[in-house]
């Protein structure tokens, strides 16, 4: 029985993230005060006492979700045999991953998250786009209703993420995602409805971002694994760091495969799986890919 840790992405953050472990973990204490440094203001702060809409601006929500993911992580017992055999991020949740698994430190993981975070935001003010989450039709149904409407358009519109089977998030320009949102609703599926996000990520609208990460990402320190990471764009289990940084670079502007790299792991002999961070939502997920897997969380 193989132990998965799986890391969540941005959307899990919520007002009061982390504060307990703050206030109970003179480790993870430091951790916090360490990222208040490094990112140059009180994050902390802001996860412990912000409104939800301070947490859902870029900047803010990336360091947030993934400081308190490492925290979350590191505060587990190590005697309880919670070692993980291997790791997975969901989009932002790729870098906790990475500091699980040892191929980046915590302070080199934080400094590119928020340089991710802030590269995104300035590629979302650049070329307004959004995204949409399909519900209820077939993968193979929505990637071909997106090569459509970019051929008789000319918008972009690609599937983002794969969360789950019946699950699926369509990226692109505005009139892109409003005329797919209603040629996905024509071909069957139950819901077609736009998110409440700044822009297209995982889509070719992001590769200004893609290019100011890569910049930093080429300048950071890799390390070997200590067990093999799941990629999004990949789905399939990466050990090598020049391997690893390369997928890094390229999920930017490519798909979260989420679907895909579960049902990897599981392949792989994965059977349980610890969801390490804010919320519940992979858990959901994982499930939803395989009813059979044992899921829990630490928070």
């Amino acid at each position: 029985m193989k132990h998965a840790f799986v890391f969540p992405g941005q959307g899990s953050q919520f007002s009061g993230m982390g504060k307990n472990l703050y206030e109970n973990n003179a480790s993870a204490q430091r951790l916090f005060e360490q990222a208040n440094e490094i990112l140059g203001f009180r994050i902390s702060d802001i996860m412990f006492n912000g409104t939800d809409e301070d947490l859902r601006q870029t900047n803010v929500t990336q360091p947030a979700v993934f400081l308190h993911s490492v925290v979350a992580y590191k505060s587990v017992d190590p005697s309880e045999g919670s070692k993980p055999d291997m790791v997975a991020g969901h989009s932002l949740g790729e870098f906790s991953a990475l500091v699980a698994n040892g191929v980046l430190s915590f302070e080199d993981a934080l400094q590119l998250v928020s340089v991710r975070a802030k590269a995104m935001q300035k590629a979302c003010e650049l070329n307004p786009s959004t995204m949409a989450a399909v519900l209820a039709l077939a993968d193979e149904k929505v990637e071909e209703v997106c090569r459509q409407v970019q051929e008789e358009t000319g918008e972009i519109v690609v599937p983002a993420n794969y969360n789950c089977p019946g699950q699926l998030v369509i990226s692109g320009s505005l009139k892109g995602i409003d005329i797919a949102c209603e040629k996905m609703k024509a071909a069957g599926a139950k819901r077609a409805l736009v998110l409440p996000v700044g822009g297209a990520f995982h889509s070719p609208l992001m590769e200004p971002a893609r290019e100011e990460l890569k910049a930093k990402i080429e300048s950071t320190g890799f390390y070997n694994a200590t067990c093999a990471i799941y990629q999004n764009v990949v789905a399939k289990a990466v050990l090598d760091k020049d391997e690893i940084k390369q997928n890094l670079i390229d999920q930017l502007t490519g798909a979260v495969r989420w679907t895909q790299s579960v049902q990897s792991m599981i392949a792989d002999g994965a059977s349980r799986f610890t969801e390490v961070g804010p919320g519940k939502v992979l858990q959901g997920l994982v499930q939803k890919i395989n009813k059979e897997m044992s899921v829990e969380g630490v928070s």
